[in-house]
């Protein structure tokens, strides 16, 4: 019953299940442990399960000693690889492969990526799986919550069909598992920026959004254990779509200031200067910034899914196309630009050495998921450039085919190159030592200012 979950969540008896344990999912379920949940970890990834049962995080965000302080106590003889989800205490995480598990467990978070396809429609091929994986052990009493991305529709469209099929009522022999009633379906969306310190998931708001009141409710009530702030909503669509507007929103307005970056250009003014007057506006203007494009998993992918979505509805999503084909652009505005940068001084950028400064996303984190760097470099490669990198925090890279990895000494790799060019404002860089040693510089995120 309700009741009972509810008195298992209050209590922190409730046994949670994270589906899928990347930058969404791992955080989640030590921010779950910590609280003094039992936890259950599931993924598909073998290496990722043996690595978290041994300690080791592969998540920036996540130390591994901190992980460490979470794992339970169930390694066997065959190693701490081999842990099993079973006699999970209170405060302990445990990962395993095999969604079995679930049977004796009271939430499930479904935390799997949502990519778009190469026609930058929505891929949704992980979350059908997790949906299929988890409907096999849907029982009684179980709260389903589903983190991912995605059109709005997805959840009530897409997995409640799953668990309300008939195979599910075969295998609970019952005549009937209505959601709300038997089982609580939800959508509450991640927002997760990797690397930053002062907005974490627990002091971050979090939205919620029930297929029914009641499946609402349980959400409310899990997801208030571990963060502040837990905002209600009318349904999982209006849920799905907070998280469409969030990044639309944001990938709107990057590709606008981009754009303002290359008109002023155009008439020799400074863009930055212009941006930081417009900033004293005490209201009325939020200040973006002007860079290479946009990357990570969310603003370059997200508004992709609600203009899809309007597609089957007959509405073409203007803003949403125009901005995307601008963010795009912008590794090929900075790749002329380092072209016309060295044929200022004599130069072609075939044959010349160019030194590439930072592949992540964005600053002082690890990853280089839908990263405008990528985009940078192979462009610099098509037109004949002698390409190199250097990121503190991303060893190798593997994009079109191609392997690089790390310069080993960046102060050799400045003085070499014939152009750095700066796309990752790490903070670790010395940039007046950087300006210094290198012949020539083209900066794409105005770190000398």
């Amino acid at each position: 019953m309700k009741e009972d979950l509810f008195a298992r969540i209050q209590n922190h008896s409730a046994v949670v299940a994270i589906v899928g344990l990347g930058y969404v999912g791992l955080p989640l379920a030590v921010a779950f442990a910590e609280r003094g949940f039992p936890v259950l970890g599931i993924d598909v990834d073998q290496r990722k399960a043996d690595s978290l049962n041994c300690g080791r995080s592969y998540v920036q965000d996540i130390s591994s000693e901190r992980l460490a302080r979470l794992l339970a106590d169930t390694a066997s003889d065959a190693g701490c690889g081999a842990r099993r989800p079973f006699n999970l205490r209170p405060g302990t995480f445990t990962v395993t492969t095999d969604y079995a598990a679930l049977e004796q467990c009271d939430a499930a978070i479904i935390c799997v990526p949502t990519p778009l396809n190469k026609t930058r429609d929505p891929d949704v091929r992980y979350l059908i799986s997790a949906g299929e994986s988890v409907a096999q052990f849907v029982h009684r009493d179980m709260l389903v919550s589903l983190e991912s991305t995605t059109y709005p529709g997805t959840t009530e469209e897409l997995l409640l069909p799953m668990f309300t099929h008939r195979a599910t009522l075969e295998r609970l022999n019952v005549a009937s598992f209505d959601v709300g009633v038997d089982f609580f379906l939800a959508f509450s969306p991640e927002r997760i920026d990797p690397g930053r310190k002062d907005w974490t998931i627990e002091n971050t708001p979090k939205v919620v959004g029930g297929v029914t009141d009641a499946c609402r409710e349980v959400a409310v009530a899990l997801y208030s254990q571990i963060v502040e702030t837990v905002v209600p909503v009318s349904s999982t669509q209006t849920a799905e779509m907070v998280k469409l507007l969030e990044n639309t929103f944001r990938a709107v307005n990057i590709a606008l200031v981009n754009e303002t970056a290359i008109m002023c250009d155009k008439l020799g003014i400074d863009v930055w200067e212009v941006i930081n007057a417009a900033a004293t506006k005490p209201y009325g203007f939020m200040k973006f910034t002007p860079g290479p494009g946009v990357g990570g998993h969310c603003i370059p992918l997200d508004p992709h899914y609600l203009s899809w979505k309007l597609k089957t509805l007959n509405y073409n999503a203007r803003f949403i196309q125009l901005a995307g084909e601008i963010n795009s652009e912008m590794p090929r505005y900075w790749v002329d630009k380092v072209q016309d940068a060295l044929n200022q001084v004599g130069k072609p950028l075939k044959g010349s050495i160019v030194l590439v400064l930072g592949v992540a996303y964005k600053k002082d984190i690890d990853d280089v998921r839908e990263s405008p760097a990528l985009d940078v470099i192979e462009l610099l490669r098509v037109k004949g450039a002698r390409l190199n990198y250097h990121d503190p925090y991303v060893s190798s890279i593997q994009h079109q085919g191609h392997l690089l990895a790390s310069v080993p000494d960046l102060n050799e790799a400045i003085t070499a190159a014939d152009c750095v060019v700066i796309v990752t404002d790490h903070s670790v860089y010395d940039w007046a030592a950087v300006y210094r040693q290198a012949r020539l510089v083209v900066d794409t995120r105005h770190v000398a200012n």
